[in-house]
């Protein structure tokens, strides 16, 4: 699923949301299989593999969001996009109806990417640092990433700040190339 695609598809599923009076238990649900795609690469790898039919992935994300006792609109929109053939970006969807929750209530949503789990202390840090920065309320969410091998990204709408050592090391190979 495109960007485009990802959001129009999360566009459609908070105007139902909203109608419903679910954007919170909506948001809590893709929140909870963002992080169920995240700590399972077993599942992503099914639902991005082009060797696995749609229905068959759609078969498993709506088992799945059975089973989690997702709701009745999260468990549909999950199911009709993988029917759809976009099982394989059903996180970036997921990430796109966050956004316009965060947006409906007013607050600048964050993503941070770390090699490693942070401590509350440093998400804490990272708020405050990111609410003096925006002069609004920042909603953190936070992710691993083990390839990055230290330091952030911070995604903050269009705006991403980069201090990850892979990053890093991968300017220092470049320039060892170009010198």
């Amino acid at each position: 699923m495109t960007a485009n695609a990802a959001g129009r598809y999360a566009a459609a599923l908070f105007d139902l949301a909203k109608t419903a009076d679910a954007i919170s238990a909506v948001e809590a649900d893709l929140s909870a299989f963002r992080t169920i795609l995240e700590d399972n690469d077993e599942l992503s790898a099914i639902l991005a593999s082009p060797l696995h039919p749609a229905e068959a992935k759609e078969a498993i994300v709506v088992a799945l969001a059975d089973k989690a006792k997702f709701h009745e609109l999260t468990k549909n929109a999950l199911g009709v996009a993988a029917a759809n053939g976009r099982a394989a970006e059903l996180g970036d969807l997921a990430r796109a109806f966050a956004r316009l929750a965060a947006d409906d209530r007013g607050v600048v949503a964050a993503d941070v990417a770390s090699a490693a789990a942070l401590t509350k202390k440093q998400v804490d840090a990272i708020t405050a640092s990111l609410k003096g920065a925006f002069g609004r309320e920042i909603e953190v969410r936070t992710s691993v990433r083990p390839e990055l091998l230290g330091g952030l990204i911070v995604k903050v709408g269009s705006r991403m700040f980069d201090s990850s050592l892979r990053t890093k090391l991968d300017g220092v190979k470049n320039a060892m190339k170009e010198a």
